[in-house]
This record gives C-alpha cells, structure tokens and sequence, in this order.
C-alpha cells in the first residue's frame, strides 16, 4: 500500500514553519507527501528588512512562488497551489478572496484534490486557525468540509498541528538557561495563552530533520527575518529538549485502530 499524507496550508512559507520536520521525515521513508497551498499569499508584506524593496514588493506574488518551489524541493515533497487570492488581514476580506468566498466554493479545489490524490492522512489547522488570520480559519474550515465530504473512504485521519505551542517554547526556553544561555523565548512566552490549545495525541520524533525544516524556512526569504527569535535558540539544544513536533487527532473516517497513549505515528493503525 502507497501511504499518502497531505498536509493543508494558507499561505506559502506555513507548511515550512508548522511540521515540516515531519513533513521531510516521512518523505525521505518513501510516504508520497503533497502539500496543498490555499493561496499564493499576494496580500503579504516583506517580512525580512533586507528585501523590503520596491522590486521586491512589486513582485513579491512572483517571489512565493520561486521560495514555495525551493522549500518544496528542499523538503523533498510534492506542491500545488490551489488557486485561491490570499484575503489580507483587512475587515471584512476583499470580494473573490479566499475568506469570502461561499464555503462550498472554497471547498471544491480541495475535494477535487483529495479524490485525485486520495490520501490516508490529512494535516491542517485547529479552528483557531494557529493565529487569527481570515485565511488560515479558511484553511480549517474547506480542510474539514472535504474531509467530510470525501466519498470514497480514503482520507482515514485528519490532525490538527499542535506545535509551537506554549510547551514548546518553554521547553526551549528551560533548556537553554539551564545550558548557561541567553534565551530569546521570554518575550513570546509573556504574550502566548496559560496554556496549551490542543491536546496532544500524536508526537512525531524528527530532529534528524530538524536541519531540513531551517532550509526550507529560510528559502521563503522574503517571509523569514534572520534575526527571529526562532533561529536564535541552539538546535542541539532542541533536538535533547524536544526532538518531536506534535498533533492532535481531529476526526478519522471508517474504521481505524487507536491504541492507547501517544501515538507516534500519523499513520497508526492504518499500515
């Protein structure tokens, strides 16, 4: 059986910040890996000062596309964009954006996709969305609907990325202090919520990928300031501290085995 997980995100540069050390792990085990991108993230601003330049920003459309194809490539995944217009962050979203588009529209380029691919396994976000941006509680919303109108049996399970969670970042931020260094999570963790969102049922071990996800990040320049308190921290550090990223399991379609504690496979009861 060919295992296939497809992994939903909103805007070009997501599937590199939110799992894509697993994303990479089940790539390079031989899993046929897509990511689906709602939209080409046009309404994006330059996020690195270094390129925040009007050649940039005039092409910037252009310029995801080339950053998605270099992370692609790097991740060792398959891509596709789904032809969405990204919705900006403006209220309410402009008209034909992906956020104000009727749902069921919305949904159909996924649908068709997921009965073309047919994967076991789907990933995306909570309802929450990860943060409150229009296009990523869009991303939820059309994941969710296909999954339940998928007709065939195919998709088996849908999870929930639950990483960069608070536990996350106050693992790091433990760890490196009791190794004697600086920490740059302080900050982030005074403006996080008390606690976690999710609750966690799937943790995937991939800190020999975690080298892969950084390239991958960096190859959205235009998305990834350099100075960002992500790339601060000491990978060796996290691979001791928190060598997984996490999941939580949504739903799941027919009959699939759940055994008991943490799963540590997304594909847990359905090889």
């Amino acid at each position: 059986m060919t295992l296939r997980l497809l992994a939903v995100h909103a805007h070009p540069d997501d599937e590199s910040s939110k799992g894509a050390a697993t994303l990479a792990r089940y790539a390079a085990e031989g899993v046929d890996v897509l990511v689906a991108t709602c939209t080409g993230g046009e309404r994006g601003d330059v996020l690195n000062p270094t390129l925040d330049r009007e050649e940039v920003r005039r092409d910037l459309p252009a310029i995801r596309r080339r950053e998605m194809a270099d992370a692609a490539r790097i991740l060792g995944i398959r891509h596709t964009f789904l032809g969405h217009e990204d919705s900006g962050l403006t209220e309410p979203p402009p008209a034909g954006s992906f956020a104000a588009l009727p749902l069921p529209e919305a949904t159909k380029p996924l649908l068709d996709l997921m009965r073309e691919f047919r994967p076991q396994v789907v990933v995306t976000y909570d309802e929450t969305g990860g943060y409150p941006h229009p296009d990523h509680i869009r991303t939820h919303e059309v994941t969710t609907a296909a999954f339940a109108e998928s007709d065939d049996g195919t998709p088996r399970k849908l999870y929930y990325l639950a990483t960069l969670s608070r536990s996350w970042f106050q693992a790091i931020h433990e760890a490196t202090l009791a190794a004697g260094q600086e920490s740059m999570m302080g900050p982030v963790l005074e403006e996080l919520p008390p606690a976690d969102v999710l609750t966690v049922t799937t943790r995937i071990r991939c800190e020999d990928h975690f080298a892969t996800r950084d390239a991958a990040l960096r190859a959205h320049a235009t998305q990834m300031d350099p100075e960002h308190p992500f790339f601060a921290h000491s990978r060796e550090i996290e691979r001791k501290a928190w060598p997984w990223e996490d999941y939580h399991l949504a739903r799941t379609n027919g009959p699939v085995e759940i055994g008991a504690g943490l799963e540590d496979d997304l594909f847990a009861g359905l090889r």
